[in-house]
């Protein structure tokens, strides 16, 4: 196994690398210019043109590559144009909330959702099963933002129960942190509820039609047991892979969410940079989210060891 974990390890470094490339031509090979945009509508072109020197856009674009790429493998990010702030100043800054609405998240995904495939996969075909079916439609149909938007009118605005926008720090208090984060994790969380809940099922669902479940319910086991000791146990893997899919999709929804809800997070930071073609930023929150999914993969690819004892790397 260890040596599979080295070969998995060994092969981020060509897929970052892509992803560097990717990335940096991408945004060069765009129409825009950063230093039209930070000089301002009434700038003429002299005034551009020594911005644009200022920030090394004048150089020949395999020479930016070079010293973009030997400075990200000293941990050097640069320096944001639109913040004047290094960037791995801002992405410290900005971590704590995007954490901390991923962590919410998924353990209301999971909580909620597992035991909710499991008794529609015991109830198979009853009301409860249609109703989770139900849910399922609905929270891939409904956006993320519609979401967002009426559960702060309803417990907001007209319920007057939660904060309506923002983000309190840990530091200042666990109380206000957690309160600022029920609306945004309940909001992200309804669309992994959904797609871990009709995994669950299908998965739970192929399981009980298997001989050694009808032996232990044969043996007299509590029904709860045969369901989430033996059931569920023998699904996990499955399971486990939709979850580590959505806690890697969160890259993506943590951006609409907190656009909605102001958290300053990097999702947020990744908007704000975008619209000030902000290469720097850009460029070092695509790789970090990157270098996530590739490391919840493997994470997930781990997991199914212990899970499962057959399988092995």
């Amino acid at each position: 196994m260890y040596g599979y974990l080295f070969r998995r390890l060994l092969g981020t470094i060509p897929v970052m690398l892509v992803v560097a490339v990717f990335i940096f031509l991408m945004l060069r090979l765009t129409p825009s210019d950063p230093a039209a945009i930070i000089a301002g509508d009434n700038a003429n072109a002299e005034q551009v043109a020594k911005i644009r020197g200022q920030l090394g856009l004048d150089r020949p674009m395999i020479e930016q590559f070079v010293i973009w790429s030997g400075k990200v493998l000293t941990g050097d990010f640069g320096e944001s144009f639109f913040f004047k702030k290094t960037v791995a100043q801002l992405i410290g800054e900005r971590i704590e909330p995007t954490l901390s609405l991923a962590f919410f998240t998924i353990l209301i995904a999971v909580l909620v959702a597992v035991p909710l495939g499991v008794l529609a996969a015991h109830r198979h075909g009853s009301w409860i099963d249609r109703v989770v079916m139900g849910f399922s439609v609905l929270g891939f149909s409904v956006p993320v933002f519609v979401i967002g938007y009426l559960l702060i009118y309803l417990f907001a605005v007209y319920l007057n129960w939660l904060p309506v926008q923002g983000y309190q720090r840990i530091a200042e208090g666990i109380g206000g942190w957690a309160q600022r984060l029920i609306l945004p994790s309940v909001t992200l969380s309804v669309i992994y509820i959904a797609l871990i809940a009709r995994m669950t099922r299908t998965s739970v669902l192929e399981v009980l039609s298997e001989d050694y479940i009808r032996t232990a319910r044969a043996k007299g086991q509590n029904e709860r047991k045969v369901l989430f000791r033996h059931a569920l146990r023998n699904a996990a893997v499955p399971i486990v892979t939709v979850i580590g899919l959505g806690i890697a999709l969160l890259i993506g929804g943590v951006v609409v969410t907190e656009s909605v809800f102001t958290i300053p997070g990097l999702g947020r930071l990744t908007v704000d940079a975008v619209l000030a073609r902000d290469y720097p930023t850009i460029q070092a929150v695509i790789l970090l989210f990157s270098f996530v999914y590739v490391m919840i993969n493997l994470a997930v690819d781990m997991i199914y060891t212990v899970l499962d004892p057959r399988i092995r790397y």
